[in-house]
């Protein structure tokens, strides 16, 4: 029998829609009509509530106690289940930069058990490094930075089971440019990030096929009047997304403004970088070989320094309409269709269309999650 969700409205690619009814059969979405096509039909009703796809977090480190870089599969489940309460149904695992052994490890504990995850959808692997700089490293460990070498990446990719959907370099290490021309042949991502480079250096990554810079503002040159550096990038380049964290911590909302405003919320993708003290109390953590301690909102190395966030992905599409820098339209845009098409996911993930899983979320008009849905069957309720 076909079930019909009915809802005050809906978020579709093609724009919001009205109050009507959309079809799932079988876990598959069918479409959405202004009137109930068949009287006999079993209806959902949320009247009052909003429908929107289920959050991509293309960005994660970890969650619930587990990280990406535990190399275990187990834990990969419990953030898997646990990202659901977050309104996430799809992700792209995390790593960190470490030897090239672990990561070779990591990769193929992956891509050996990614369709074994029974919550949020595992979409592919990003490797954030190790072909990073020192000046920016944030939490990641400088002792194993190096220059981009094609062969590592591909002995990374074939332990992955081709799984790799994203890598981060720092656009001003050597051989970069050969490195981006030919993993994007293959349709890997490459993002640019923890780097100092100049305008000048990033630009050349870009023409080469780099097209997104790791969580803006954040672990990179900032912008200055004489060399505007990796921020001036990604404000003025054409065709390039960015990454954003939006927890109030990491990006100030008037800075965040400006680069919506810059790049268009079309290009612009909120991500969460959580790691493993998400969905946790207070307390100490690590980031991979990093102790953390995590109190008043935010995740800090001893030094202070920020050690990625602790951000909930449903928490980054409120703040942002909160801080009338979004309309709820744009904001589930950059947490939905802009995280899935910038990492060249979204043939399976990021919108409501007929024929796709029927991966949702049901939104109080205050952008509250109320429950979220993975192949027609709600798996969380708030």
């Amino acid at each position: 029998m076909k079930t019909f969700i009915y809802a005050d409205k809906f978020f579709l690619k093609s724009g919001v829609k009205e109050a009507g009814y959309l079809e799932i059969t079988d876990g598959i979405f069918g479409d959405y009509t202004k009137e109930l096509p068949d009287a006999e039909a079993n209806v959902i009703d949320q009247t009052g509530k909003w429908i929107a796809p289920g959050l991509v977090d293309t960005h994660i480190h970890g969650f619930k106690n587990h990280d990406v870089m535990d190399n275990d599969a187990e834990g990969l489940k419990v953030m898997s289940e646990g990202l659901l309460s977050c309104g996430v149904t799809s992700f792209l695992p995390t790593t960190l930069t470490s030897t090239k052994e672990r990561l070779k490890d990591v990769a193929e504990t992956i891509g050996k058990t990614y369709q074994e995850v029974p919550g949020a959808k595992i979409q592919g692997i990003y490797f954030e490094g190790p072909f990073f700089t020192e000046e920016h490293k944030g939490a990641q460990n400088p002792s194993y930075f190096g220059d981009p070498d094609v062969d590592t990446f591909n002995e990374w990719q074939e332990a992955s089971g081709g799984l790799i959907k994203k890598i981060a370099l720092a656009p001003e290490r050597k051989g970069v440019e050969e490195f981006v021309k030919t993993v994007t042949d293959e349709g890997v991502v490459v993002s640019l990030g923890h780097s100092n480079a100049t305008l000048e250096e990033a630009q050349a990554a870009v023409e080469a096929g780099a097209s997104v810079f790791v969580h803006a503002y954040n672990g990179m040159r900032g912008l200055n009047h004489r060399e505007p550096g990796m921020v001036g990038a990604l404000l003025s380049l054409q065709h390039v997304f960015s990454e954003l964290i939006c927890d109030g911590h990491h990006v100030h909302p008037q800075a965040a403004e400006i680069l919506m405003e810059k790049a268009g919320h079309d290009h612009v993708a909120l991500i969460t970088d959580c790691m493993m003290a998400g969905g946790m109390p207070d307390g100490n953590y690590n980031l991979g070989e990093f102790p953390v301690v995590v109190k008043e909102g935010t995740a800090r190395l001893e030094s202070g320094n920020l050690a990625g966030s602790i951000l909930k992905l449903k928490e980054a599409i409120k703040n942002v309409v909160d801080w009338n820098i979004a309309t709820p339209e744009e904001a589930i845009m950059m947490a939905t269709y802009v995280p899935a098409v910038s990492c060249k996911i979204d043939d399976h993930c990021g919108m409501i269309a007929k024929g796709r899983a029927a991966d949702f979320i049901v939104l109080q008009p205050n952008m509250e999650l109320e429950a979220t849905y993975l192949d027609g069957v709600e798996r969380y309720h708030n």
